[in-house]
């Protein structure tokens, strides 16, 4: 089978904008209306020199002449204004559909995908490099394409005055591109380079802000945090000595690109002087050599932006591209929210097995609670559940259909996660609150924030429900932010509740509150709860004992004590550290 050939990065760069097409377009004309309204100029001036040259004495020519170029100066102006004014509209919205399909794309991809990149990297992805885009699409696209152009056209009109001239006047451009291309021989090397230390410095000042707290209960200071300061300099380090490495040859291109006079000049005053060129036509071509180059500097601006484009293409395609949970998209209607799991195995990395031959039911109404070692793979099963991963064999039915025969929008529809760390945005209490269904009035908020035992609290707040609650509701002690969570999922209503752990990290006072707010959330539900205090497993209808990617043992609290198997093991350490009698 034939090879797709790889489209080029321009190629992708004109497919994400195809919304706006017709904007594209139009700023190209307009931008190259305004450089040849910038020719106009150049012109005018060498119709005027010839008019002198002939000894035309009717000053009303020279006027008009002179008009016309100024109506040229302002003509580039004006088109050159409503180019960029075009292409920026187009950019920003191309820009916004580009950053929503991306965030899109998160939300269809394996949670493993997403949790084995460090945010630092989404953060580069998302704004840096999305945001590097601007330029090519803003300035590149229209401006490049009309400043090539345009000295295009002039020099054809050289070679139609003298070919020789026209030779001449390319001298120092082809001279200043050789040069530069052998400045820029290492380029994609050097800037691959630059993003990696580009992504090492994001990930590690994000690493750094989010473990901030032990960094200062540590007196550690941001010089003293190695990895932080080690990223900085590096990246600092490498921008630098890049930079020495191409000055003299960037230097040499600055110099001699704009010099297109050092070889004009003397050979046209030669040609003159022999009779082989007329002063007009050598006069005229000076003043468009002159003219020659100035969009042609503009257009070699642009280069360090087609150099990087390969490598920002590159990156947002790989997050674009990356394979998707394998969902259908057709709605299906669910009888009932019972959830069966049928020799499913899973590993994260394709190699390691969590979990393996894994088989249960959970029947609508019931509570499953699934306890074990850490590591043993109890998250993983509630997760796979939620849909965050494929199985990697076997099938996990909802309702007595596959998973994968539902849309994601379907599956986070019947369930509500609850976890130990749950997200809360920089917004309003009622804002995070309303996360659980868009479309809840301010009433029914409130009644989800009483339900969960939100609603005191809430109240001794300066702003009630409209405080901000801070960045991952650093505002808010622990338990404030489960029971806002929970409170979110109360709001939402979805028939079947996972509690992964969701009181681990609560603090005894505020345990019993939260626990109050689990069993009004919980009720008449399905419920998986994944719970390392094992007092509150004991009245599920069910108990999963996971150990080494296997269910070892299932049954009530009760039943599970009888058999003396690893749940009895856990039961009794646990009597024995806490000092509380065994209820059978």
């Amino acid at each position: 089978m034939k090879e797709k050939k790889k489209e080029s990065p321009i190629g992708v760069l004109w497919g994400w904008g195809k919304l706006y097409h017709g904007k594209f377009i139009g700023s190209i004309i307009l931008a190259v209306l305004g450089v040849v309204c910038q020719m106009v100029p150049c012109f005018c001036v060498a119709h005027i020199v010839t008019m002198m040259l002939s000894g035309e004495q009717n000053f009303s020519r020279y006027v008009t002449a002179g008009i016309i170029a100024l109506c040229g100066y302002f003509g580039k102006v004006l088109f050159s204004s409503l180019s960029t004014t075009i292409s920026h509209t187009a950019t920003y919205y191309t820009l916004r559909d580009l950053r929503e399909n991306i965030t899109a794309k998160l939300a269809r991809v394996p949670m493993g995908t997403i949790l084995d990149t460090p945010s630092g990297q989404y953060k580069t992805t998302i704004v840096d490099r999305v945001e590097g885009m601007e330029s090519t699409f803003a300035h590149l696209i229209p401006e490049m394409t009309a400043n090539v152009l345009v000295p295009l056209v002039i020099v054809v009109y050289l070679f139609v005055m003298d070919w020789r001239m026209a030779l001449l006047s390319l001298v120092t451009l082809v001279v200043g591109l050789a040069v530069m291309s052998a400045g820029m021989k290492n380029y994609p090397v050097k800037w691959e380079g630059a993003v990696k230390a580009g992504k090492q410095m994001a990930n590690a000042i994000v690493e750094y802000i989010g473990g901030i707290e032990v960094v200062k209960a540590f007196s550690q200071s941001a010089g003293s945090y190695k990895k932080y300061s080690d990223a900085v300099n590096y990246n600092a380090n490498y921008y630098v000595d890049w930079m020495r490495e191409n000055q003299k040859t960037m230097s040499a291109y600055n110099a001699i690109l704009p010099s297109v006079l050092i070889c004009v000049l003397p050979c046209g005053f030669a040609f003159w002087l022999s009779g082989s060129l007329e002063l007009s036509t050598f006069l005229s071509i000076v003043i468009f050599s002159l003219g020659l180059i100035g969009p042609i500097i503009v257009a070699f601006t642009f280069t360090d932006d087609l150099a990087v484009l390969g490598t920002n293409v590159e990156e947002i395609s790989q997050l674009l591209n990356a394979e998707e949970l394998n969902h259908k998209e057709t709605p299906i209607k669910l009888e009932d929210t019972g959830i069966s799991l049928r020799s499913v195995s899973f590993s994260y990395d394709g190699t390691t097995e969590v979990l393996h031959d894994v088989n249960l039911a959970i029947h609508p109404g019931t509570m499953t609670a699934l306890v074990g070692p850490s590591g043993s793979g109890k998250s993983t099963v509630a997760k796979l559940i939620a849909g965050y991963w494929d199985v990697t064999s076997g099938s996990i039915t909802l309702g007595g259909h596959e998973l994968k025969d539902m849309p994601l929008s379907e599956i986070a529809d019947q369930i509500s996660y609850v976890s130990q760390d749950n997200c809360l945005f920089n917004r309003s209490i009622r804002e995070n609150i309303r996360m659980g269904r868009p479309s809840a009035t301010d009433e029914e908020v409130e009644q989800a924030a009483k339900q969960s035992g939100c609603d005191a609290f809430i109240h001794k707040l300066d702003n009630g429900y409209d405080t901000v609650v801070g960045s991952a509701g650093s505002h808010l002690s622990g338990g404030e932010r489960q029971r806002i969570a929970i409170a979110r999922a109360m709001l939402k209503d979805a028939p079947i509740i996972i509690l992964d752990e969701a009181t681990s990290s609560v603090d005894p006072e505020n345990e019993d509150e939260l626990q109050r707010a689990i069993e009004a959330l919980t009720h008449d539900k399905t419920i998986i709860m994944i719970a390392h205090r094992l007092k509150t497993v004991r009245n599920a209808d069910q108990i999963l004992v996971l150990d080494n990617t296997h269910i070892v043992q299932r049954g009530t609290h009760a039943e599970l004590i009888q058999q003396k198997g690893l749940y009895a093991d856990f039961v009794s350490a646990r009597q024995e550290a806490i000092g509380w009698k065994l209820v059978q």
